[in-house]
């Protein structure tokens, strides 16, 4: 029946690395993940947990995934009834739900499906499993390779688990539980240990009138949003030795909490907080611990970890204060520390792990610390003002990470073997890279050194380093051409070397990197045509090559090669040609700039298919499992000024397509892009109108489209985008009234308007006439347009009868004068009127005469 049962699980499982390939036979309790009973022989135990899952590289990364067991959780586990331990923890079942029937195996003490890709709501028939002391089901969102989340509707059913002794529910999404979680589990008197780190909880009570779970050792509720002072019914928990109440967005004094009772207490993290005091006052409430001693008050500590966001805590000790602890871990962020070096961890001889960051110290690193160097795995003096020059060579262990970015160190670059992780940026550090870096740092993962005032070209030797994951040299005085030297570096997945001198073409080896995921040389004066190779790096998501001197085409197999992309930026090159259609199968993209180029063409209709733009569900890359998180940076210009975006480059979506010569109509596809925020057209020679559809873009912050040749109205629904807030449409065609309701009540620069001198109403002096001729906002054109001519027929007719007035007086004093001041013009003029009088007297006279006679004839009598 047993075995059975196994090879119909078996059958509903994928197996794409054979792993299961044992099961065969009929001793099934030699199969591999088998355990039965020594006494009756029965299944008691499935132990399909992924033991290959660590992962310092792609290859490994790789091996993960491939060993995965995936697919269904078949009912035939139903027929193992003595089955009491099951373990399917980090596999891959692509978030399918967790199978409620696993409720009715009912003499199940151990369940771990962490790590697991499971999906959807936690079957409250987990309830029945009355005899569970270990419960495991973590949810990492970095781990998981599916996009489905993990939530509780609410707690009521753990409270059932009677039993219970360890509970993980590390990163499920319990926002919709009841305020009751506590209460609920509260109710298990035998629990040890309680990890809700990242669970989106967000309220934490104060006090409990009762406290049955008197038995907890470690309490992980890290990661939260509690917004509540340190709870009080903490002070009876005498069996503490672990409390992380790290991130929870906590506040007030740090004498909450009664320390007296704490007196096991080992590991204690309190960052990421806004409490209050003095580090006195901690170690005061612990003094009575071991009969009233000061001194031995923490004795027990090993870590300790403190933070706050508004540094509000201080250690306000004497330089002569010995600590009672030995501690190997201290953790202190943004804490009044400084701005003297703690001589106090002189005396801490066990430390291995020492994270100082932005507590104001502003001492050199003293000569001590660098003797601790080969017990050091972590040293993190990150955000501080420490000065001097670092030591040329020093040992570390293997694997020490070493974060001193953000101070004011200043030399040549040091040489430390053994060091995977080396953060520097932001300080003064200058001259050239060590020409042997890559012998001596061969084993290094992150090669972090932007911001300083390094010089000469990128070492030769930095091919070496075939562990490497991250490498920025970005904002320093790097020239030269980027060697030829990637092909080992099958690893790196970072590449930032922007904002330096660089010069060359874009080395092929570098275009062929496997695992390469961000590739960023903006800002330098690389140039040439783009590498086909760059299509083999297949894990892309973000190309930034701006302000370069980049030349032909845009390649069309950006589009075809390169499915994971989603932030593309090309802008200040000189590219040419048209935008290539097959830009729009990037499914994933959500920036791209193409700014400041020649390209020539009309916009691709097509470009108002790319998904991640049209759909509220945004993208985020998978992060393989064992690597540090990683969020990318980006300039962008948005909003009229140029932005960096780092943490939040992901929810920044853009078209930028300005000052280049696109002609044509504005595709009204482009309109479905409904979660698009920023649209720049400008700078270009775009005729027609602007689509009717441009509503569409609901969560559009920034429409410019200046600078173009568009006509028509401005369409009123525009005003329904109520995200809008930057907006120029200056020196088109446009005409009729500007909208009056809704945003561009806010626009009143008539600045984004001119250039149009059809335009009307709003911030213009220009004012519309209604359809019935009076004055108003409504359709119509301009009212000054419409007494153009008229009020030139007025200004002309003026200018006429004041010519005519000078005429008649410039002509009458050049007759008049002139007789009134020259007497013989005068005599002369007045003969010459007589003369003129003489002679009509005489026509006259002639003309009478000559009538007269005619009159006369017609009037004689006939002949006899």
């Amino acid at each position: 029946m047993e075995r059975k049962a196994l090879l119909k699980f078996k059958e509903h499982l994928k197996d794409p690395s054979d792993r299961l390939s044992s099961w065969v036979g009929e001793d099934y309790c030699r199969w591999m993940g088998i355990g039965c009973s020594n006494r009756t022989g029965n299944v008691v135990q499935l132990d399909l947990k992924n033991y290959d899952c660590y992962m310092e590289s792609r290859s490994d990364a790789e091996a993960y995934i491939s060993s995965c067991l995936g697919g269904e959780i078949s009912t035939s586990l139903l027929d193992l009834k003595y089955l009491k331990y099951l373990d399917l923890s980090m596999n891959n079942f692509q978030g399918i739900p967790i199978p409620g029937f696993l409720g009715s195996l009912e003499k199940l003490r151990y369940l771990n499906l962490s790590y697991a890709s499971f999906g959807e709501m936690i079957p409250p028939h987990l309830g029945n499993l009355s005899s569970l002391h270990y419960l495991d089901l973590y949810s990492d969102p970095f781990f998981s390779q599916s996009l489905k989340t993990i939530w509780v509707r609410d707690f009521n059913w753990l409270s059932s688990l009677s039993s219970l002794e360890y509970l993980n529910l590390g990163f499920v999404n319990l926002s919709s539980a009841r305020t009751d979680w506590l209460e609920a589990l509260n109710m298990l008197p035998f629990l040890s240990e309680l990890h809700l780190q990242g669970c989106n909880l967000q309220h934490l009570p104060v006090s409990l009138q009762s406290l049955n779970f008197t038995s907890l050792s470690v309490i992980d509720l890290s990661y939260n949003h509690f917004n509540s002072s340190l709870p009080q019914w903490l002070n009876n928990i005498s069996t503490l030795v672990e409390l992380n109440l790290g991130n929870c967005h906590m506040k007030g004094p740090i004498f909450n909490i009664a320390w007296r009772n704490l007196c096991n207490v080992r590991t204690l993290a309190l960052n990421g907080n806004e409490i209050s005091g003095e580090i006195s006052e901690l170690v005061e409430g612990l003094s009575p611990c071991n009969n009233g001693s000061i001194q031995e008050g923490l004795a027990k500590l090993q870590e300790f970890s403190i933070s706050s966001s508004n540094t509000t805590f201080v250690f306000n000790v004497s330089s002569e204060w010995v600590p009672p602890f030995s501690l190997a871990t201290i953790e202190i962020r943004n804490c009044r520390l400084g701005p003297k070096f703690p001589i106090w961890l002189r005396t801490q001889k066990q430390l291995s792990n020492i994270i100082l960051t932005g507590v104001a110290i502003s001492d050199p690193i003293p000569s001590w610390l660098w003797k601790m160097s080969p017990q050091i795995q972590w040293l993190d003096l990150s955000n501080n003002q420490i000065g001097g020059i670092l030591p040329s060579s020093l040992e570390f262990s293997p694997g020490t990470w070493i974060d001193l970015s953000m101070n004011r160190l200043e030399g040549p670059l040091p040489l430390w073997p053994n060091v995977w992780y080396l953060i520097l940026w932001n300080n003064l550090l200058s001259g050239p890279i060590p020409k042997n870096i890559g012998q001596v740092m061969a084993s290094l993962q992150y090669f972090l050194l932007s911001g300083n005032f390094l010089n000469g070209s990128i070492p030769l030797s930095v091919g070496k380093m075939k562990n490497l994951n991250r490498l920025d040299l970005s904002d320093n005085d790097l020239s030269g051409r980027i060697h030829d030297n990637w092909r080992d570096l099958q690893e790196l997945q970072n590449i930032d070397l922007s904002r330096n001198n660089l010069s060359g073409n874009i080395p092929r080896s570098m275009c062929s990197l496997p695992s390469l995921s961000v590739l960023k040389l903006g800002d330098n004066s690389l140039s040439g045509e783009l590498s086909p190779s760059l299509k083999n790096s297949i894990s892309l998501t973000l190309i930034d090559i701006g302000e370069n001197r980049f030349t032909g085409n845009v390649p069309k197999w950006i589009g075809e090669s390169l499915p994971l992309l989603s932030e593309l930026r090309m802008r200040d090159n000189m590219f040419t040609g048209n935008i290539p259609e097959q830009l729009c199968s990037l499914s994933h993209l959500h920036v791209l700039d193409l700014a400041l180029n020649n390209l020539s063409g009309t916009i691709p209709p097509c470009l108002g298919n790319l998904s991640d733009l049209s759909s509220s569900t945004s993208y985020s890359p998978q992060i393989p499992p064992g690597h540090y998180f990683y969020t990318p940076e980006l300039d962008l210009f948005l909003k009229g000024r140029q932005m960096q975006y780092t943490s939040t480059l992901e929810l920044v979506n853009v078209i930028d397509l300005s000052s280049n010569s696109l002609w044509g109509e504005i595709p009204e596809d482009i309109t479905k892009l409904s979660t698009l925020g920023t649209l720049n057209l400008s700078r270009n020679e775009l005729t027609g109108k602007i689509p009717e559809t441009i509503a569409g873009l609901k969560k559009l912050e920034t429409l410019d489209l200046s600078c173009n040749h568009l006509s028509g109205p401005i369409p009123p629904s525009m005003s329904s985008i109520t995200t809008l807030n930057h907006l120029n449409l200056s020196h088109n065609n446009l005409c009729g009234p500007i909208p009056s309701t809704n945003q561009f009540l806010t626009f009143n620069d008539p600045a984004i308007y001119e250039g149009n001198p059809g335009l009307c109403g709003g911030p213009l002096s220009t004012k519309c006439l209604t359809p019935n001729g009076g004055d108003g906002e409504g359709q119509g054109q301009p009212k000054d347009n419409d007494n153009d001519d008229e009020n030139e027929d007025e200004f002309e007719m003026l200018w006429l009868w004041v010519s005519v007035a000078l005429g008649f007086v410039s002509g009458f004093w050049a007759v008049c004068g002139s007789l009134v001041i020259k007497k013989s013009w005068r005599h002369a003029y007045f003969r010459f009127l007589d003369g003129v009088k003489d002679w009509l007297f005489v026509v006259v006279a002639l003309n009478v005469a000559r009538l007269r006679r005619m009159m006369g004839s017609h009037k004689s009598p006939a002949p006899a």
